[in-house]
């Protein structure tokens, strides 16, 4: 039998709310019980809304004392390009599992693998390797960004390399992910877009609406073509102006759109990103980290797919050619979206949970086995600190970083 880890002391972010003195019991890589403190039931008594699995019942558990901290689900983070200093574009595993690693060290348990425009060969090479990863359950799929992105809304992608979206390429790059593409972010205005849309739809692959120059009646066809997420909202796509709303007031006011925000404070200003989130709702607001490789790194120079992006002060920006100056991505980590949230943004602790853990499960088809602290689901979760820093992260049962709790015993 496995052995059983008892997270005890906690306050417990479940689905029906905080619980204060919580615990969390995990066996092998699944949770199989979460419950209250003693208030006047027997010791161990579920919470309202809360059970206990098959196997939670006898043998010896080895218990962390984590009073003074947060225990919340682990992190998903639906669209990152690099960190630790590489990159997913590189297109070998040795670079995307320190990518992967880098960003599990800060709380993100699950993550897609978002690729940079580049050329379609290189692209279908990229996607073959990453599928490998994907197969291997390091990552949750591939998210290609680019190249069907509009020239005019282009950012930190490479102008010369942008092409329509002609359905025929779309699906060269799904069928190069070998099943693992889970994500394209295309603009539907351009020549072929609705149809790559449909395509996208009709293969079970989220179709995200982004760097786009589409009007408000241009991105309501998309989304009725089967469009179901903006990709980074506000940011390479037009602002909201009072008669010309467009792709924003489209995509904020349809329910069947998740909308992705950068919580950086860079990209957004916090009172545009509680407007978006205010508009929304936490059900259906991902926040992403859009990072690139100088996540959890020092300033400097760094790669992004074939350009060269300069970092100052935590801002990426691109250092030469046509779109030298754009923000190229970020070097946000989601343990810093969240901390954000709640200190700045004024969310509470469990809105934030939801923008980066349930939501983006419901997104991805996954919510049966992860976003949430369930019994029966897998111990993905993060323990953060009274100041929201990570203390502890555990994946599948297994420790990433392993707190300093209070007291343990066995």
């Amino acid at each position: 039998m496995d052995q059983r880890t008892v997270l005890a002391g906690a306050r417990v972010v479940l689905p029906s709310g905080v619980v204060e003195g919580g615990r969390v019991t995990v066996e092998g890589r699944r949770i199989v019980a979460t419950e209250a403190p003693d208030a006047g039931a027997s010791a161990g008594s579920p919470a309202p809304g809360t059970g206990t699995a098959s196997g939670a019942d006898g043998g010896d558990a080895r218990t962390v004392d984590l009073t003074g901290h947060w225990v919340v689900p682990g992190f998903i983070d639906i669209h990152v390009h690099g960190g630790g200093g590489a990159s997913f574009s590189a297109g070998t595993a040795e670079e995307a599992l320190t990518v992967v690693r880098t960003h599990r060290a800060h709380g993100t348990t699950t993550m897609l693998a978002s690729t940079v425009t580049g050329d379609l060969d290189d692209l279908a090479r990229q996607a073959a390797a990453l599928a490998e990863l994907v197969e291997q359950g390091d990552l949750a799929g591939i998210h290609f960004e680019g190249p069907f992105i509009s020239p005019h809304r282009c950012g930190a992608h490479q102008p010369e390399l942008l092409r329509d979206p002609d359905p025929a390429d779309v699906r060269k790059l799904t069928d190069a992910a070998r099943g693992a593409a889970r994500m394209m972010t295309l603009a539907p205005e351009l020549p072929g877009g609705l149809d790559s849309v449909r395509l996208l739809a009709e293969q079970g692959v989220i179709a995200a609406v982004g760097h786009t120059d589409a009007a408000y009646e241009a991105t309501l066809d998309a989304v009725e073509a089967g469009a179901t997420v903006a990709t980074h909202l506000f940011n390479a796509m037009p602002s909201l102006l009072h008669r010309a709303p467009g792709p924003v007031a489209a995509l904020l006011e349809d329910p069947r759109v998740t909308v992705e925000l950068i919580n950086d404070g860079t990209h957004l200003h916090p009172s545009v990103l509680q407007l978006a989130f205010h508009r929304a709702g936490a059900d259906r607001v991902a926040f992403i980290t859009d990072a690139m490789g100088a996540a959890g790194m020092a300033d400097g120079m760094y790669p992004l797919g074939p350009m060269r992006v300069e970092v100052k002060e935590g801002v990426a920006r691109i250092s030469d050619g046509p779109t030298a100056g754009s923000i190229a991505g970020s070097t946000l980590t989601l343990d810093r979206a969240f901390r954000r949230a709640v200190t700045i943004d004024g969310l509470s602790v469990e809105q934030a949970v939801r923008a980066l853990s349930g939501t983006p499960a419901r997104l991805l088809g996954i919510a049966d086995r992860t976003g949430s602290l369930e019994p029966g689901k897998d111990a993905d979760l993060v323990v953060l600190d009274t100041e929201y820093r990570v203390a502890g992260v555990m994946r599948h049962g297994e420790w990433l970083v392993e707190p300093a709790p209070a007291g343990s015993t066995a």
